[in-house]
């Protein structure tokens, strides 16, 4: 690999001001352009793909969530979660600016790095991780879980909504189509469990809903920042930041104390939950880069099918007959809100 590629350090100025406004390291071939547009149409298909795998990828980490949720708390969890996807992925991100390191680019292109803009990446790492985890977990002792799922399968109705009102995404029939169809599949899959006893308040419905809105928060305005920047770079920072959080928040858990209890099962359970998480990150912010964030977002509808799939063939857990056509639903949503729009792309700049 060393010696196929070249390290090339950009830097793109404002004139009307002196602030970087762009600082990107990347690898290239010699001799070839940084983007060449035979690779354009492909990305679309790409970010889709890694849409898509990454809702697997959560119904994946939700089923094996369940083998030790008995043993590790939810916040603890998900520092482990997060602290092990952060040093998957620090090995690749050294490996690519071991290099420029060495003659000072990669200090050079973190300077020009807008001070603002890590301050934005940070909240959105905590934001992504860290409170939408905590309104989740707060919902989820409040509520039954097919309810919270049934919330929370509204998150690419809000990044719609969102992104629209903020000017980045046009709202097309098919795609808020698509975004309804998908959303009633996820209702008809979870139908059978949505019959438990309500507590009588709504903290929990509301915690949920919180937690959906950030994420489409996030997932709306984590774009100029990748579009901007390398996606493991700001991937690597956003995870780094929200593990340091959640290092903090954890306290309250004793985390220290328990993942130094934990059995050699739970720490092979984590470990994969934690591995996966690392890659599916990188996935999903690869999408959020080169797709609008509706059309990425509408695959979380994948989570939940993916959980009972498994769910059913690694716990022995029982389907609904409604099952199929729970699914049947999703991949129409899917497919409807995935058709190639061929408008062209509105300004997502902060």
């Amino acid at each position: 690999m060393h010696g196929l590629f070249t390290p090339s350090a950009v830097f793109s100025w404002s004139r009307a001001s002196p602030t970087p406004v762009s600082a990107k390291i990347w690898w290239e071939k010699p001799g070839s352009s940084s983007c060449d547009p035979a690779d354009v149409p492909l990305k679309p298909k790409l970010a889709l793909l890694a849409a898509a795998a990454t809702g697997v990828q959560v119904g994946m980490a939700i089923v094996a969530s369940r083998f030790v949720v008995g043993e590790v708390p939810p916040l603890t969890l998900a520092l482990l979660r997060y602290a092990i996807g952060l040093v998957c992925l620090l090995p690749f991100l050294l490996k690519h600016f071991m290099v420029p390191a060495l003659d000072g680019r990669a200090l050079a292109a973190m300077k020009a790095v807008a001070i603002s803009d890590w301050l934005a990446m940070a909240a959105l790492g905590i934001g992504q991780f860290a409170v939408l985890i905590v309104l989740l977990n707060y919902g989820l002792q409040h509520m039954g879980a097919a309810q919270a799922a049934l919330i929370f399968s509204l998150f690419p109705l809000l990044t719609l909504l969102l992104s629209a009102a903020l000017g980045r995404e046009h709202i097309s029939a098919a795609l808020l189509a698509g975004v309804m169809l998908s959303i009633t599949g996820v209702a008809l899959s979870l139908w059978p469990k949505l019959e438990a006893p309500h507590p009588g308040h709504w903290w929990g419905e509301a915690a949920v809903l919180a937690s959906a809105c950030v994420g489409a928060l996030c997932s709306v305005l984590y774009r100029p920042y990748l579009r901007r920047y390398p996606t493991l770079a700001v991937s690597s920072f956003a995870m780094l930041v929200s593990v340091l959080f959640l290092g903090l928040l954890a306290l309250q858990e004793n985390w220290p104390a328990r993942v130094l209890a934990l059995s050699l099962q739970a720490w092979s359970v984590v470990g994969l939950i934690g591995v996966s998480s690392g890659i599916g990150y990188v996935w999903w912010l690869y999408a959020l880069k080169h797709e609008s964030p509706t059309r990425v977002t509408v695959f979380l509808a994948l989570n939940p099918a993916t959980a009972a799939l498994l769910g059913w063939a690694l716990l022995g857990e029982a389907q609904h007959p409604t099952a199929l056509a729970a699914l049947g639903l999703i991949v129409a949503g899917l497919w409807l809100a995935t058709r190639t729009d061929t408008r062209p792309e509105k300004s997502d700049q902060p």
